[in-house]
């Protein structure tokens, strides 16, 4: 019996903040999640913490990820979180709500069929790509196209997964946008058919 669904599996210790989670998504364990929204097929591995983010479908994101990950007020006197959680330490202040609309607004985007690899970190308001990969520990600062493999601290690009004509024929073809039964009659196809094979199929 298939173990992913309509309903998102949640494994134990997850916290989850406003988020907005489509089909067959796999959350897991410990991870956090707030503001976010993943599409349908999308996961994240143990202890992800993704804040303030829009995934796309068929995102792998592997664990102790951190997407979005909120900013400290570097321009004042202070960097502490008295400045904007000022309610958590006097009676008589309250939070700093402008601060934390600012901070909402900020969001990273992460492509469908993006692979997010171990402990990476993505900064807010970065564009991941359709189809790129995120070496395990890389520092992303900067949007990262379309296909296009990065690693490092900051991140830099090392090369395209695919070719930019295949890249752009697999983006307009948008298998991700399949409905659940295409996908099972063409897994078989997807696990063995070279992509530029599976583009004359289906492109």
């Amino acid at each position: 019996m298939a173990r992913l669904g309509d309903d998102p599996f949640l494994h134990p210790d997850c916290d989850l903040t406003e988020c907005s989670l489509g089909r067959f998504v796999e959350i897991g364990r410990g991870s956090r999640l707030a503001h976010v929204e993943m599409g349908d097929y999308s996961y994240c591995d143990r202890y992800a913490d993704i804040a303030n983010t829009t995934v796309g479908k068929f995102a792998n994101i592997a664990s102790f990820t951190r997407i979005g990950p909120t900013d400290h007020p570097m321009g004042q006197p202070s960097l502490h979180h008295f400045l904007y959680r000022s309610g958590d330490y006097w009676d008589d202040a309250e939070r700093d709500q402008a601060f934390f609309a600012h901070r909402l607004s900020r969001r990273a985007q992460i492509g469908h069929d993006t692979w997010i690899g171990h402990g990476a970190v993505v900064r807010p308001e970065v564009t991941i790509g359709d189809g790129a990969v995120v070496g395990a520990g890389a520092v992303v600062t900067r949007d990262v196209p379309p296909y296009m493999i990065v690693a490092g601290v900051p991140a830099v690009p090392l090369r395209e997964r695919f070719p930019a004509a295949v890249a752009e024929r697999l983006m307009a073809l948008a298998w991700w946008d399949w409905d659940h039964a295409t996908l099972r009659a063409r897994l078989g196809d997807f696990r063995t058919m070279p992509v530029e094979a599976f583009l004359e199929r289906y492109g």
